[in-house]
């Protein structure tokens, strides 16, 4: 749908967080007077307070909100829905999205990054690779960074380095010229009907690219492999064998970044921007300076001889397996728990089983006593082998448990295995409550 074809469209935004917002306040430059219309479950009184002014300065706009915001969606023949409101709400309701807008309109060339986990820091790797080099390359999607008001003062020489979930992919008829995708293993299962339709929303990443885009893909991942079978660009594949690539740049030890899973997220990074022929120098810069994003396997510091890491993003148990790899020769207090997103903890209660897991907390009701029934239940743990699990109502009462019990020299970990909205507003939430109470007890102690 391209922007000037918008005009005698009646138009209908649907959903009003970060994207929605973006998308009215774009609409509105381009078409001043002209009637827009914007729909959320939410009752406008809930919003931000800014937002609540800027929509009721607006003469021109009519507002749907509370339980009945999709009554009139019919009357409208352009919905554009926001990534966070699943289509089972929407029934037969036609609909667009930011992303379909963005990449129809987008004059310069998108390097789309996506997978179940590790989209995050390889897309903002990429951007810092770029913008080490002096190209002239914006961070966008998923991360937090709207597209629509950018869209509007694109340019032919800029690159958009795309972080994009799946929900922004769902609607997706065209690929990115450049296109990274990193695994695939099951998730969101709240918001798709099943696995099967998460991975083919998931899958518009690579099927519509032509013989003149590249893919980079992991090649140990046999789902995206097959995916990356029905896409027409040069293909390039990563894996552990690869990653003398990354060492003939820089000492692995020199990456900012813990855990095996993220050299390759800094090898799929170097193999997505080989086309623009940076310097080596430039991209070793650009690794060794890299400031991982927020709840990503973060460091928040050292108190009473504990290690303290905070992986709010770890939402699936694949993550935490992962993490538990990680720190395998560490004693670990590991935090888990959460709201269900379907997901199967069966490989999981293997891993804690084996690892050095000396605890387990687990946050408020929900997936938490799931994965211990599990491990219990399964006879997983070899003989003379515990871990005890303590209850947390809160996350202060979590840190708390996690000062009193992790061994001397241990590690405490965040790593839910799960949403967070059993108890707090989102990822990002649980993971600054996680670093404020941290540091609060660290603070006690000194």
């Amino acid at each position: 749908m391209k922007l000037e074809n918008l005009e005698n469209k009646n138009i209908l935004i649907l959903g009003l967080g970060k994207e929605g917002i973006d998308s009215y306040l774009a609409l509105r430059k381009i078409f001043p007077h002209k009637i827009l219309a914007v729909a959320d479950k939410k009752e406008l009184k809930y919003f931000d307070k800014k937002v609540q002014t800027i929509l009721a300065k607006d003469k021109n706009l009519k507002k749907y909100f509370g339980n009945n915001y999709l009554n009139k969606a019919g009357e409208y023949d352009l919905i554009i829905k926001a990534p966070g409101i699943s289509c089972k709400e929407l029934g037969s309701l036609q609909t667009t999205s930011q992303a379909e807008i963005f990449f129809d309109n987008f004059p310069g060339l998108i390097i789309g990054v996506t997978g179940t986990k590790g989209k995050g820091t390889t897309s903002g790797l990429i951007y810092q690779i770029l913008k080490t080099a002096r190209l002239k390359a914006f961070f966008l999607g998923n991360v937090g960074n709207p597209v629509m008001q950018y869209l509007l003062n694109a340019k032919p020489d800029h690159i958009a380095v795309y972080e994009i979930s799946a929900q922004q992919l769902r609607d997706l008829k065209k690929s990115p010229q450049i296109a990274v995708f990193l695994n695939l293993f099951s998730d969101h299962l709240d918001y798709f009907t099943n696995f099967q339709e998460y991975a083919k929303a998931k899958a518009n990443i690579a099927i519509h690219q032509t013989k003149n885009d590249l893919l980079v893909y992991n090649g140990q991942e046999p789902l995206v492999k097959k995916i990356a079978s029905q896409s027409k660009a040069r293909q390039v594949t990563f894996n552990k064998a690869k990653l003398k690539i990354v060492e003939n740049i820089i000492n692995l030890k020199e990456i900012p970044l813990q855990g095996e899973f993220n050299y390759l997220n800094v090898l799929a990074a170097v193999l997505a921007t080989t086309p623009f022929n940076i310097q080596k120098e430039k991209i070793k810069k650009a690794i060794k300076t890299f400031q991982n994003l927020p709840h990503r396997l973060e460091f928040v510091g050292k108190y009473q001889g504990i290690e303290f890491y905070n992986n709010s993003m770890a939402t699936v148990p694949e993550t935490t397996i992962l993490d538990l790899k990680t720190f395998s020769n560490k004693k670990i207090s590991l935090i888990i728990g959460g709201s269900d997103k379907g997901s199967d903890y069966s490989l999981l209660a293997k891993e804690i089983a084996k690892s050095s897991v000396k605890n387990l907390i687990i946050l408020g009701q929900g997936t938490g006593q799931k994965i211990v029934n599990k491990l219990e239940g399964g006879n997983l743990l070899p003989k003379r082998k515990e871990v005890p699990s303590f209850q947390a109502q809160s996350m202060e009462e979590a840190v708390r448990i996690c000062y009193q019990q992790t061994p001397k020299d241990g590690i405490c970990l965040l790593s839910p295995a799960s949403a967070s909205f059993n108890m707090f507003k989102d990822y990002q939430n649980r993971g600054e409550q996680f670093k404020k109470w941290v540091k609060k007890y660290g603070q006690k102690s000194n």
